[in-house]
């Protein structure tokens, strides 16, 4: 059960790098005035997006096994509301997801503010994922 735990746990940090910098590159390429610029800034988003993916991919196994081997987690609110938090962000994951395909067609929709804000949502999540974990005040 702890290797189990242990391997989720590195596929949450490697899905949460991903989330914290693929927004980055979003500013930067909604900044880029350079045609060369914004085709590097292509190439490192799409790389990002695939280890991204790896990572919340993994990281979702790995929670789920553990939640098959302790079912009765599933009864405890703090669980319930880090399930519904780990949702909001597999949603923001596929958003990103969509703005890499935007910006490989060169459709910046966003400006880089817009992109900063929403480079915060993970931060906000992890916090609140990581006080209910350790906490479980529910």
């Amino acid at each position: 059960m702890l290797l189990l735990k242990a391997f989720h746990i590195i596929f949450i940090v490697t899905w949460f790098a991903g989330l914290f910098y693929l927004p980055r590159l979003f500013v930067y390429h909604a900044m880029a005035t350079d045609q060369t610029v914004r085709e590097t800034l292509k190439v490192m988003e799409r790389k990002l997006m695939v280890m991204t993916h790896i990572g919340g991919a993994l990281a979702c196994l790995f929670g789920l096994v553990l939640l098959y081997g302790l079912p009765v987690w599933l009864t405890q609110g703090w669980m319930q509301i880090k399930l519904g938090l780990v949702l909001l962000l597999v949603a923001y994951h596929f958003w990103c997801s969509r703005l890499v395909k935007d910006l490989a067609r060169d459709e910046i929709n966003h400006g880089d503010k817009w992109y900063r804000w929403f480079n915060e949502f993970p931060t906000v999540v992890l916090f609140s994922v990581v006080l209910l974990v350790v906490l479980r005040p529910f």
